[in-house]
């Protein structure tokens, strides 16, 4: 059978994508929003995207949702047109030189695939096999691949060199030992070179790649590869002509050396020890470096700021020139072929220049159906096995990797031989390490007495768990001194091929799949002991740090460990191992989880990432509902994508069991069957279908008297799996207050939710946004607004696609209902809508509608001609919302006349971005002078200018004028119209919130202002100042502001160019007892500046925030501040308890000092390319969506020294 592997591009181009959007500020973050709006600025016929899924959007969800409706090269046009419209210059030519980079896909990402060429499993070929593989290969070399000419002493460099290196290939091969009962799977085919080819040629279009990264899963085929292609050089076979010379280099087997040269380096592989150093550096460009294991290698965190490195004599240690070989500083020319697991395939694009990445995806499950065949030798029994495993996805997934094919095998043959009424149905993939481990074991014949065992196994337990945090794979002898490993044992494991030798590294051992050191380390949390693997903190804070850590990442086998940890929490798994391993295991375990799970209250589990889908699959791993029913009895929200069987299986497992939750956001995308019997063709039975079981669990929890918020958008449903949702909303139990349905495939199903709005009277909120949903649903959803048992409050219509019928209907029927208090139809076109017919016939009880949202609406001269006698006839209508219409100043003058009727209530009016200039400022002003009832104006986004604040302030000069908010940012005024805003406030006690941001108004427009803000009569509590252009001149105006202002708790200075003498000076008055400020947004780099003085100033009991852009290093904090959400880094990270350490080196660790844990603040993930590609050979937008959100977030855990905070979640 064949093995196939994905050849694709990525040189990081989501990853810059993510870092333009990143760098956008928020006023170029939402102009970019309302350029994807422009059909111009689109290229063509583009899909334009609903403005109900965009305005809100964070940068991150903003790529996962151009990626659903672009190509990549299609984004990256769009990125270009939009940036080119924003005149961001800068970022326009970088994009272009990205544009320019061959291989950047033209269409979708292109992935080829080869298959028959990579064996995954050739490490499990005997090597004569694979000298006999070669041997079949050899007619196939290009005859045109003529040597250049070379001097004789060259070829004879060049000859004794391919020796050398295949002799050291083969003799690598010979050390590796494996099972004796081990299946090998071969399929030579005559594509064998053109497969190994195209990894040097990979798309055969533009520039050869000088970087080629393999990566993938444990145990899948990497260093096989990477060694083939060495070994099919070495043999003259391929690459005669590119390479004059390729040099292996093993991580793991470097990464203990002492300090060299490249030169030194390159020379210990030579047969003489004499390598041709000046002849190397003459030809850079026909150098080969294969650098096997990158997973192995310590990153210096001091690594880019140490000196780049182009001389091949200078001493470092080996890392460091490996690093700056990675980088391309030394011979940049040479070409870099790299294998890493796929988790540290991110700490490798921070260092390589245009990679290229290659995923070995190991066995196909055509290979696996193959090997479980050969192996059980009856076909049936095989395929029945493996229609099990396929249902244990995680496991079928491990598979993927010889190793572990070969381990889940022998494990259920013993098994089954063992016991004649085995059950495939009751085992989890724990179970079958659990029982692989003890049948291995139970026969194991090692020289030590009953009392040493359990010292033993905690000593390799604690080696494998210590392994984890340290990211070590590879053990020497003095490791195993350390742990008190010892020789009986050791052999025994490598005996039992648990422990393996490694075949270029003298006196190491590794585990023989990292799926045994991924268990063993689990295992270590539940023996009984207080110690932990390190030497440090005690078990169970370890404990807790691993969960944090695993259920807040997307690390593969992070995850894997918890699985194994829950698992073993399993009553007669737990007795089996004690059984034979006689070992105890703690039986504080579960005590110690739920005391951590009570914990998980006191924190936002949605924001901080939380795995919650990984954390039911735990759960569901131990089987044992009672401890699960305990603690999931803490759990507040959840947030769940049901994409799949397994995701359906363990939701359903779970939510049942979650009785005290009350939030809930669930999109299902997995089948679920229309029919509640399926008929078993083996048995001729009919029987209820498990999927349907599994859905009515899952429904079961809206019904718990507990859930008031549920989110089910982007969800892919069918009729009757519809109607067992709303039957559960119709249950008198539930208590539901709050319904989001947004993008919901096939929009007809949302007819069933009449039954909801008829049934129950607790729902007040209903979202319905993003659906095309035409004449037959609206009609019928609207209709049940009439019923006096529907008690809908608010309501949201956006981006419906609602035709004037539509609207008609809907404006009838709210005519007639009495409870709908908010209404949003933003981003439908009401251009032919006639908006008076809100108010309903005159006979008609008045409208309850209070709050009417019209944003984006393409509303006509009419429109606004409706609106103003709407206005004038109901006196509930308190906020309107007109935003990013073409209002004009026409439009203006028509509401502007409504505003000074004496009937006419509204309290909040949104204008921004709807094209006003300065006739509308007269028109607002004298409303202004008339009106007492308006509180809040949004003027952003529109061209005002100096005169059009002159016009506005003459009403807010007046004492008696009510404006509290105004929101006049971006509105093209300088200086001069913050000198009459400073007149007009001279005046005014009112106005609390101001927000002039992204205005040319320079330091003088801030002294103004400042010269009135001094005033004690002034009533200011936050000022917006984002991106005004100051200087750190200002600074000196708004310190003396600071020092003797009562009001003034807000201030946003983002986006300006402070300088650290700038901030130094506001700092002056920030650290005064008399400074009253609360919260100050501040650039990153200047924040840090004064990091360390606001801790001192928080631990005296300082109530001062900063903020700095989002998506920078600080968490995000939100704060309510009247007139808008404010967002602030939380530089008090109370995270629950705090273990405050660091990793030590490994040499301090060897001297028996104390060590410390430390890894990243466990809020932020990891990321990893494997999510998209583990999920098949094309990016579903659900796996893209969570690769990018884990994106933005990464920071990757150190195994050098690192500080940071563990915190819970």
């Amino acid at each position: 059978m064949s093995s196939s592997a994905n050849i694709y591009v990525d040189d990081g181009s989501y990853n810059k994508l993510l870092s333009y959007l990143m760098g956008l500020d928020q006023p170029q973050l939402e102009e970019f929003k309302i350029c994807l709006q422009s059909s111009q600025l689109l290229l063509g016929n583009f899909q334009q995207i609903p403005w109900a899924n965009l305005k809100a959007i964070d940068p991150t969800n903003l790529l996962c949702l151009l990626s659903e409706y672009f190509s990549e090269r299609q984004i990256w046009e769009v990125t270009l047109s939009i940036f080119d419209n924003m005149n961001l210059t800068s970022q326009c030519t970088e994009v272009r030189a990205m544009m320019n980079v061959p291989g950047l896909p033209v269409g979708p990402v292109e992935r080829a695939s080869f298959t028959g060429h990579l064996q995954p499993g050739y490490l499990n070929i005997p090597p004569s096999l694979f000298v006999a593989e070669i041997a079949q290969t050899q007619g196939s070399q290009d005859p045109s691949q003529e040597e250049p000419e070379v001097p004789e002493e060259e070829k004879d460099h060049r000859r004794r060199y391919r020796e050398r290196m295949k002799a050291k290939i083969l003799t690598m091969w010979d050390n590796i030992p494996w099972p004796e009962d081990h299946i090998y799977l071969r399929n030579v085919t005559e594509k064998e070179h053109e497969g190994l080819k195209s990894l040097l040629y990979p798309n055969r279009t533009g520039a050869q790649p000088q970087t080629i990264v393999l990566e993938g899963l444990a145990g899948v085929g990497k260093t096989t590869l990477a060694m083939k292609v060495v070994l099919h050089w070495a043999e003259g076979f391929l690459f005669h002509q590119r390479f004059s010379y390729v040099f292996f280099i093993s991580c793991h087997k470097v990464r203990d050396m002492k300090d060299t040269t490249l030169a030194g380096l390159l020379s210990w592989d030579w047969p003489d020890s004499q390598a041709p150093i000046e002849a190397l550096m003459s030809r850079p460009e026909s150098l080969l470096f294969v650098i096997d294991g990158f997973e192995e290698m310590d990153v210096p965190s001091t690594l880019d700021e140490s000196p780049p490195c182009k001389d091949w004599y200078q001493q470092l240690p080996v890392n460091r020139i490996l690093f700056h070989l990675l980088k391309k500083e030394l011979v940049p020319l040479a070409t870099l072929l790299i294998t890493t697991k796929e988790y540290r395939t991110n700490d490798l694009k921070k260092l390589l220049l245009n990679p290229w990445f290659v995923q070995i995806v190991g066995f196909t499950e055509g290979d696996r159906e193959e090997y479980f065949i050969r192996y059980f030798g009856d076909q049936n029994k095989a395929k029945k096995i493996l229609h099990w495993v396929r249902k244990n996805e995680s496991l079928f997934h491990f598979c993927s990797a010889p190793m572990v094919c070969w381990t889940v095998c022998s494990c259920l043959k013993r098994q089954m031989a063992r016991n004649p009424h085995f059950q495939l149905s009751t085992q989890t993939t724990t179970s079958l390490y659990v029982y692989f481990f003890s049948s291995l074991l139970a026969t194991a014949e090692v020289s030590l007495s009953d009392q040493s065992w359990p010292d033993q196994w905690r000593a390799l337990c604690s080696l494998a768990a210590e392994g984890m945090w340290f990211w070590k794979f590879t053990f020497a002898k003095k490791d195993l001194k350390h742990r008190h490993l010892e020789a009986p044992v050791i052999d025994s494991l490598l005996r039992l091929n648990i422990l393996r030798k490694v075949s270029d590294c003298e006196d190491c051992v590794t585990f023989t799949h990292q799926s045994f050191q991924v268990f063993l380390g689990a295992m270590f949390y539940v023996l009984r002991g207080v110690r932990g693997s390190i030497g440090g903190p005690p078990k169970h804070q370890e404990m807790r740090v691993l969960l944090n850590d695993a259920l807040a990442d997307t690390n593969f086998y992070w995850n894997q460990m918890a699985l194994f940890f829950f698992g073993l929490l399993k009553r007669n798994l737990a007795e089996e191992l004690e059984d034979t391993l006689r070992c105890k295991m703690s039986h504080r375990t579960t005590d110690e989880l739920l005391e951590w799970a009570d914990e998980l209250e006191s924190y936002d589990l949605v924001s901080s990432c939380f795995e919650f889908l990984h954390f039911f699959e735990c759960l569901y791993e131990t089987r044992e509902e009672n401890f699960v029913r305990q603690i999931l009895s803490h759990l507040l929200e959840a947030d769940l994508d049901i994409f799949g069987s397994l995701q359906l299986q363990v939701s359903s497992f779970c939510l049942k069991h979650c009785q005290r939750l009350s939030k809930l956001r669930l999109s299902v995308s997995s089948a679920i069957p229309q029919t509640e019997l399926t008929f078993n063709l083996e048995t001729l039975e009919t029987r209820p279908h498990s999927k349907i079981r599994q859905w009515q669990d899952v429904c079961s929890v809206f019904s718990n008297g507990n859930l008031t918020e549920l989110d089910f958008s982007n969800s892919k449903l069918n009729a009757f799996s519809m109607k067992k949702l709303c039957y559960e909303l119709r249950n008198p139990r539930c208590k539901l207050q709050k319904l989001t349905c947004k993008s919901i495939t096939p929009v007809r199903i949302l007819k069933e939710l009449v039954l909801v709005l008829y049934g129950n009277h607790r729902l007040t909120h209903l979202n319905l946004s993003s659906n095309n949903l035409g004449i037959p649903v609206s009609t019928m959803i609207f209709k049940t607004l009439r019923h006096s048992a529907c008690n809908i409050q608010y309501l949201w219509l956006e981006s419906c696609g609602l035709t004037p019928l539509a609207c008609r209907h809907l404006f009838l029927e709210l005519s007639k209902n009495l409870s709908v208090r908010f209404l949003s139809l933003g981003d439908n076109d009401l251009s032919g809508v006639e908006v008076k017919s809100l108010q309903g016939p005159s006979e008609m009880p008045e409208s309850s509608l209070k709050e009417l949202s019209l944003e984006k609406c393409n509303l006509s001269a009419a429109s606004y001609q409706d609106l103003a006698l709407y206005l004038t006839s109901t006196q509930r209508t308190s906020r309107l919302c007109l935003g990013f219409n073409p209002l004009r100043d026409e439009g203006v003058r028509l509401l502007c006349a409504s505003l000074t009727h004496h009937e006419c209530a509204l309290e909040r009016l949104v204008l921004w971005f709807c094209q006003l200039g300065i006739p509308s400022c007269k028109y607002l002003s004298d409303a202004l002078l008339k009106n007492k009832s308006l509180t809040h104006l949004n003027l952003r986004k529109n061209n005002l200018r100096d005169e059009g604040v002159k016009f506005l302030c003459k009403a807010l000069s007046r004492p008696d004028c009510s404006l509290q908010n105004l929101d006049l940012s971006d509105c093209s005024f300088t200086a001069e119209g913050c000198q009459e805003l400073a007149n007009a406030l001279q005046h005014n006690c009112n106005m609390k919130i101001l927000d002039i941001g992204s205005n040319d108004i320079h330091d003088d427009g801030v002294k103004h202002l400042c010269e009135v803000l001094k005033h004690p009569k002034c009533a200011l509590n936050t000022l917006g100042l984002e991106k005004c252009n100051l200087t750190p001149a200002c600074c000196q105006y708004l310190s003396s502001v600071l020092r003797s202002s009562k009001s003034l708790f807000n201030l946003n200075l983002l986006g300006n160019e402070l300088e650290p003498r700038g901030v130094s000076t506001l700092w002056k008055a920030l650290k005064k007892s008399t400074c009253k400020l609360q919260k100050l947004g501040l650039e990153k780099e200047l924040y840090n500046i004064v990091k360390g003085e606001l801790e001192e100033l928080q631990e005296r009991g300082s109530f001062l925030r900063v903020k700095c852009h989002l998506g920078q290093e600080e968490s995000p904090v939100t704060y309510n501040c009247q007139g808008g959400i404010f967002f602030f880094c939380n530089c008090q990270k109370s995270l629950g308890f705090l273990i405050k350490f660091s990793f030590l080196q490994p040499e301090n660790r060897q001297s028996g000092e104390m060590p410390c844990l430390g890894l990243q603040d466990s809020a932020r993930k990891n990321w990893h390319n494997m999510i998209w590609k583990n999920c098949g050979k094309s990016k579903s937008s659900h796996c893209l969506k969570h690769h990018l959100r884990n994106l933005s977030q990464k920071e990757q855990r150190s195994r050098s020294m690192v500080t940071g905070m563990t915190g819970l979640l």
